[in-house]
């Protein structure tokens, strides 16, 4: 495709938005800039490589029935109810060595992986970068990544951004580039490569297994389909196409442009996976081919059509997320070396922090395409560190933390549709593996809904028999609810997962003689205590974390109820379930207790903070209505101590503003934003004993890289500056005494609201409420020991006034 008017070469550095800039191209995946827009990702590298790391959400190993057959094995070979009352008996009778033995027999193999699919060469010759100018500038508020280039007099500014399903790349210079050469290539298997008229198309396979990292008994370890053996065709296609003004050259090995003064590539791609995400019957069984390339064709084609700009021209995206200034900048142009990694403004950093945190969940995270993972969107590895999956005893729940408090609701859909698939297979899981109603998930998920144990028969109980994951997840669930305050979507959508989850429930709880209610088995995620011989045990106690999960479950199923005025016969269940739970405990030093019994902790600085569960992110303890527990989770929280990794700091910082304690939120925070000047690619171990922190491109990394540090701190910082559970909006309940000036615009508050603060001197200067919803709503605002009662609009607004 020709370009007939070339536009003149933009000007960068004048518009009033957020942008972070990087004085080198990237020699390592760690160093690339992420873009992305929920469906394709691509990995940024620059310079006269231009290499362009690429992945399709829906890529994934394994196969949509993956998940019942491994449910119908581990049935076939003797799991199910009669066993789950062996496990129990011996529970009862404290033999917990028998309990575990028997417990793994319910373990399926493991949740499959999320793969990278292509790469993409944009090579220039050699370019350099232009004197004077970064390497690369990421703009956070128009999502696009924007190069000042060099070759020999010819300069060249090259864009990038993924915008419909469809990589763009654009080059525009100021006199006609001598060469461009552009490569497409896969890590997977290729089956056909088309190279014409402008045109390169790869078919690839997908694999239809992958295990993880740490099963090394599995061989191979990524298993392809062979040509008509019957199984799933895990078919993909990527296409990619120019429009230049200059003449395009086809080889063996891609394609060639000259002499162009203006160059538009797209790439986009396709899947059989797409179609049994979107969930078209059984469509994605009788897709043809042809059709998923089809797909991939017409929206590259469409693309190239509709970019008659400048892809720098485009406006601010996102208008209504939540915009932070802490410190009082924002705006601008940052170096991510000097200002960021080794800076010394205390706020510029926490608002990098918050907006690039708000920055990949938007881009990994988009309506109609799968839940962000352990890496949102963006994997290199063909065996990515625990597959790149879901992790849903923190992790994925992290991912969406701050959906609400940023003001992006409808950028956490997919988790819905995550947690619908999970129901769906999670229901025979429930039904066939314990006997009980409703519906299961445990630690780990897939794009195919995996919801049962993984851990091939060997995997501790410790961290692969848990059976409260798809509780959690309803909470965020409910989260999701309670800022966008969607009636609607709650009654058609959360309300079904809300009952199959407390049906589950209700089935899993125990009645002791005593009318007091137990679980068995259970575990607090990841971490063990120690018996009287000094062995370290997952097994025998409820855990803290799951009597909390279950009685916020029951109370908010409840909730749902009065909401939407319905009766349901699961009411007065859920009563007296309620009625039978136990009050925590807190033990002797003061503490609240993980376990139902006060034991010696195996690892006492453990990372998870499972027991704190019932301060953030749910609201069971609250210093006004709790203050005895809220005590005992303090001492809990400083027991623990700081570092270790990113998701464990979110998580702590946020436990420190639902505290009150700002401070101590600042220096774990500071701890958190440190430069990691280890080796990236190794794996750190997972006790907490190193600490990781910030790469060169600011992910959050373990190591490795996981993004729930990156998308945890943002909600974590908003926590310090906006809380509203319990019914009362609270202003400035944390703020750090680092941060005694700043604004914010449009943080998300529960109950369709949003609100923009300023505050200077460590105090509030002012606070406006807006109400997103139809309907007038009446709000309680407390600022210190203040408190106000405001009524406000449908659509309209009103400022707190604390003077």
């Amino acid at each position: 495709m020709m370009i007939s008017d070339t536009p003149a070469m933009p000007l960068s550095g004048d518009e009033e938005t957020l942008r972070l800039a990087w004085r080198e191209p990237a020699t390592h995946w760690e160093e690339a800039i992420p873009i992305g827009d929920g469906h394709l990702g691509a990995m940024v590298f620059g310079g006269a490589t231009g290499r362009y790391q690429v992945n399709d959400s829906t890529v994934w190993s394994g196969t949509p029935s993956t998940p019942a057959e491994e449910l119908r094995r581990v049935v076939a070979e003797g799991a199910g109810p009669d066993r789950l009352r062996e496990v129990r008996a011996a529970l009862a009778r404290g033999d917990l060595d028998r309990a575990e033995d028997l417990l793994m027999t319910f373990e399926g193999r493991y949740s499959q992986e999320f793969l990278p699919f292509v790469d993409v060469s944009v090579e220039l010759p050699e370019a350099t970068v232009q004197e004077g100018s970064p390497a690369r500038v990421l703009d956070l508020d128009r999502d696009v990544v924007e190069e000042s280039l060099q070759i020999g007099a010819v300069r060249v500014h090259r864009t990038s951004r993924v915008v419909d399903r469809t990589l763009l790349i654009e080059l525009i210079a100021d006199a006609p580039i001598p060469e461009v050469r552009i490569a497409l290539s896969t890590p997977l298997r290729e089956l056909t490569r088309t190279v014409a008229d402008g045109t390169l198309s790869l078919d690839i396979a997908v694999p239809i297994d992958g295990a993880p990292l740490h099963e090394q008994s599995v061989v191979p370890p990524l298993r392809y389909a062979e040509p008509d053996d019957g199984t799933y065709d895990g078919f993909a296609a990527a296409i990619l196409a120019v429009r230049s003004d200059g003449t395009t050259d086809t080889g063996d090995s891609g394609l060639t442009v000259r002499h162009a003064r203006r160059l538009l590539i797209a790439l986009s791609s396709s899947t059989r996976a797409e179609s049994w995400w979107a969930g078209a019957d059984d469509e994605w069984r009788t897709v043809s081919t042809e059709t998923i390339r089809d797909r991939a064709r017409s929206r590259v084609l469409g693309a190239l059509a509709g970019a008659s700009e400048p892809l720098s021209d485009d406006e601010p995206r996102h208008p209504r997320a939540a915009r932070f200034a802490i410190g009082g900048r924002r705006e601008g142009r940052w170096d991510v070396e000097s200002d960021i990694l080794r800076g010394s403004d205390d706020g510029l950093k926490a608002t990098i922090a918050a907006e690039w945190g708000r920055y990949l969940l938007t881009s990994s995270s988009r309506a109609g395409g799968p839940a962000a993972n352990l890496q949102g969107i963006w994997n290199g590895e063909l065996r990515p560190a625990w597959s790149s999956n879901y992790t849903i005893n923190i992790n994925t729940q992290m991912n969406y933390w701050a959906a609400g408090p940023l003001g992006v609701t409808e950028n956490a859909e997919p988790l819905i549709a995550l947690v619908e698939r999970l129901a769906a297979t999670g229901r025979d899981v429930a039904r066939e593996l314990y006997g009980c109603r409703g519906w299961v998930a445990h630690h780990n998920s897939d794009l195919w809904g995996w919801s049962l144990p993984v851990g091939m028969g060997h995997g501790a109980p410790s961290w692969a028999i848990w059976m409260m994951g798809g509780v959690w997840l309803t909470h965020s669930l409910w989260d999701h609810y309670e800022f966008a305050a969607d009636d609607e979507l709650l009654r058609e959508r959360i309300w079904p997962l809300l009952r199959g989850a407390a049906e589950f429930c209700l089935d899993w709880l125990q009645v002791g003689e005593d009318g007091v209610a137990f679980l068995a088995p259970s575990t607090s995620p990841e971490n063990s205590y120690v018996d009287a011989d000094g062995t370290p045990r997952a097994l025998g106690l409820t855990a803290t974390m799951d009597r909390e999960l279950i009685q916020s479950l029951f109370q908010r199923t409840l909730r749902a109820l009065d909401v939407l005025g319905a009766e349901d016969p699961l009411r007065p269940e859920i009563e007296a379930a309620l009625a039978a739970l136990p009050e925590p405990g807190i033990g002797g030093d003061g503490r609240l207790l993980e376990w139902s019994e006060e034991v010696t902790e195996h690892e006492p600085a453990h990372r998870h903070l499972s027991a704190l569960v019932g301060l953030y992110p749910l609201d069971l303890i609250t210093p006004q209505d709790t203050p005895a527990l809220t005590e005992a989770a303090r001492r809990f929280l400083d027991a623990r101590g700081p570092g270790a990794m990113g998701w464990s700091w979110a998580w702590k910082i946020a436990l420190r503003a639902r505290l009150g304690d700002g401070d101590a939120a600042h220096d774990l925070l500071d701890q958190a934003l440190t430069p990691y000047d280890g080796d990236a690619r190794r794996h750190g171990p997972v006790d907490g004993s190193e600490w990781g922190g910030l790469l060169p491109n600011l992910f959050s990394t373990h190591p490795p890289f996981q993004i729930d540090g990156n998308l945890g701190f943002p909600a974590a910082i908003a926590e310090l500056l906006l809380q509203s559970h319990a019914g009362i909006v609270q202003l400035l309940p944390a703020l750090p005494t680092a941060w005694p000036d700043g604004h914010v615009r449009g943080l998300g508050a529960r109950g369709g609201l949003t609100v923009d603060l300023v505050w200077s001197g460590g105090r509030l200067e002012s606070a406006v409420l807006h109400n997103v919803r139809p309907a007038p709503r009446e709000v309680r605002v407390r600022y210190g020991t203040t408190q106000i009662d405001l009524d406000i609009p449908g659509g309209g607004e009103c400022e707190a006034s604390f003077r």
